[in-house]
């Protein structure tokens, strides 16, 4: 199947000269997300032992599928269903809470897609079988255009942007790439492209990746979002699934499928990053401890890479309706402050030091304590004299009186989890706590 005449094609030719306005409202309102977000993360250890990775909180009152969400809204994409499956409850909870104001009076909607085994006894096995399971709901809503993106990156982008791309280049499937360092190459699809970005090689986390020419030591890597023809993904999907050599993955079977036999090209993300500082579009796989931990530390920079201040492009969440924070005591000897940091609402701080640190919503921390750059989540306790640094402390831990985390290395690998840079892992459940109760 070659590329079809598109019926939208002269909204690219009337739009062309505003596309840096916010978004091509046409395309848009054409178009469908569907936003994947049903995996667990593995490689954030026991941070997602209760949740998946989307949920994960994420820059004081966020979660990280709210910026996938945001940009979708932002875009002028309203039309939105959201994959869940592994220990969905904390994510359902939140976009129950945080997303229910779009409006279906207007077309608008975002609707949860849970594993259901609709067809067989199958969960979702793979990232294409997902939207496999749910062509029927892409189907009913008739959309131009599908955008599959992943809701566990932390980014800022109009999609209308690569929507335009998409349609001028009259491609079939078009990928959102970004520039990373060779040895980082393992992690992504890496991508071949000729003199016009149309894509004419795939690898899935080569070994040998190829380089950029002209940029050794640089590679074109998939983000992982992908904007298709409507009609072409239905037949690949199809395709796909009838397929019993595929493990039904985008990055492993379906993509290197498509590149050789249709028009597949790449958009360069830094055409519709929004917020991009001196040039460098910021987008984040917070898929470890230490990169979750080191994303969270950027944003309390006096001048952050992700700007959560802009208010051009906001990042929607739910938000607790909580008192403002507090700092008291004002004595030589206990003194509430916080310096170079992020301290959200409902949080106290007791005479205590907080240094280069960020603070969810609902921590106390008691006099005489010092946190110095950690990351405490949620409705913490730290209590009198505790010594914390270069931690990230999951929610609903209660630090016990006199404790010290981050100081002794060898102390920390016996109680918590270590991280290869060395950051300080803390669960309730490290701590004897049991706060999930199952029994």
């Amino acid at each position: 199947m070659e590329a079809r005449d598109d019926p939208l094609a002269h909204v690219f030719a009337s739009t062309r000269a505003n596309w840096g306005s916010r978004f091509v409202s046409q395309l848009t309102r054409e178009s469908v997300a569907l936003v994947l977000a049903g995996g667990r993360g593995s490689r954030l250890l026991q941070l997602t032992d209760w949740r998946s990775k989307p949920a994960v909180p994420f820059a004081g009152k966020f979660r990280i599928i709210d910026f996938t969400l945001s940009n979708c809204v932002n875009s002028g994409v309203r039309r939105i269903g959201v994959a869940t499956q592994y220990k969905s409850q904390s994510l359902i909870h939140h976009l129950q809470r945080g997303w229910s104001f779009l409006d279906g009076r207007l077309g608008e909607f975002l609707d949860l897609l849970p594993a259901q085994q609709q067809l067989g006894e199958a969960w979702y096995s793979g990232t294409a079988n997902a939207v496999f399971q749910n062509l029927d709901v892409l189907r009913r809503n008739h959309p131009e255009y599908v955008i599959i993106l992943s809701g566990d990156h932390v980014y800022k982008m109009d999609y209308g942007q690569m929507l335009a791309y998409h349609v001028e280049k009259e491609a079939d499937l078009t990928v959102a790439c970004i520039e990373v360092p060779s040895e980082e190459a393992r992690a992504f699809g890496v991508m071949s492209v000729d003199e016009s970005h149309r894509v004419t090689q795939f690898s899935e986390k080569p070994e040998q990746p190829e380089c950029i020419p002209g940029k050794p030591g640089r590679v074109l890597a998939s983000m992982g979002i992908y904007v298709f023809n409507a009609r072409f993904l239905y037949e690949q999907m199809v395709r796909d699934s009838d397929d019993p050599q595929s493990a039904h993955d985008f990055g492993k079977d379906v993509i290197p499928h498509i590149v050789p036999r249709y028009r597949v090209y790449a958009h360069d993300f830094g055409g519709s990053c929004v917020g991009a500082i001196e040039g460098r579009p910021y987008w984040r796989d917070v898929g470890t401890v230490d990169a979750y931990w080191e994303a969270n530390m950027d944003v309390t920079q006096v001048t952050p890479e992700l700007n959560l201040y802009d208010e051009t492009w906001p990042i929607w969440t739910y938000q607790e309706q909580l008192p403002p924070a507090k700092f008291v005591f004002d004595d030589d000897n206990r003194r509430g402050m916080a310096v170079d940091s992020i301290v959200s609402g409902g949080c106290i701080v007791s005479g205590a030091l907080v240094r280069r640190s960020l603070l969810f919503s609902g921590v106390r921390v008691d006099h005489q304590s010092v946190i110095e750059d950690s990351v405490i989540l949620p409705k913490v306790q730290i209590g009198k004299r505790v010594t914390l640094r270069r931690a990230v402390v999951d929610k609903r831990c209660r630090i016990p009186d006199g404790m010290s985390i981050g100081v002794d290395v060898n102390e920390d690998r016996r109680r918590f989890q270590v991280s290869e840079r060395g950051i300080t892992l803390v669960t309730p459940e490290m701590l004897g706590q049991q706060v999930h109760r199952l029994r």
